[in-house]
């Protein structure tokens, strides 16, 4: 059975990004685990709660790595123990996803350059796609899913089923 490691922050994560996904993994008999920075109950944004099955560090022997967005995502999981996480998967060559402000982890990882990549952004807010051009991703406005080899990102919550379903594909 393939498995599937589902990162979120510990408070503040978008809930269709993690509920919508976990459903279709689960449908698509993939194990789902969920880790994050703190143990315990993680609270969505929406009210979801879900368990948090270990912390980042303990991360191991997974097939594909899909990191969720939402507010907290940048105010938890933009830091080195996540981009550690990352870059082992990416050397790995394990399938990763980033949906919502997550790809602007996997672009601060460093492991977007030269790769193209979507990520959320508004008409009052450019700075996401700022942050993944900096850091040398080839930004593509696409309101579902960009695929880059190995690298699966999509913009937001609408694209959850999609981007969910491109990672049961492909893992």
């Amino acid at each position: 059975m393939k498995k599937v490691l589902m990162i979120i922050a510990p408070k503040d994560f978008k809930d269709e990004e993690y509920f919508v996904p976990k459903k279709i993994f689960e449908k698509e008999k993939l194990e789902v685990k969920t880790a994050s920075v703190e143990k315990g109950t993680a609270l969505g944004i929406d009210g979801g709660e879900t368990k948090v099955d270990f912390l980042l560090e303990e991360a191991q022997d997974f097939d594909a790595l899909v990191l969720v967005g939402g507010p907290g995502c940048l105010k938890f999981l933009d830091n080195e123990k996540t981009y550690q996480l990352v870059r082992k998967a990416f050397s790995d060559q394990k399938l990763i996803g980033a949906i919502c402000i997550a790809p602007v982890v996997l672009a601060r990882a460093g492991i977007l350059k030269e790769r193209e990549a979507t990520v959320w952004s508004s008409s009052l807010d450019k700075s996401a796609i700022k942050i993944l051009e900096e850091e040398g991703a080839i930004y593509e406005e696409d309101f579902f899913v960009v695929q880059d080899n190995n690298i699966i990102t999509a913009p937001g919550p609408s694209a959850a089923k999609k981007f969910a379903k491109s990672i049961a594909e492909n893992i």
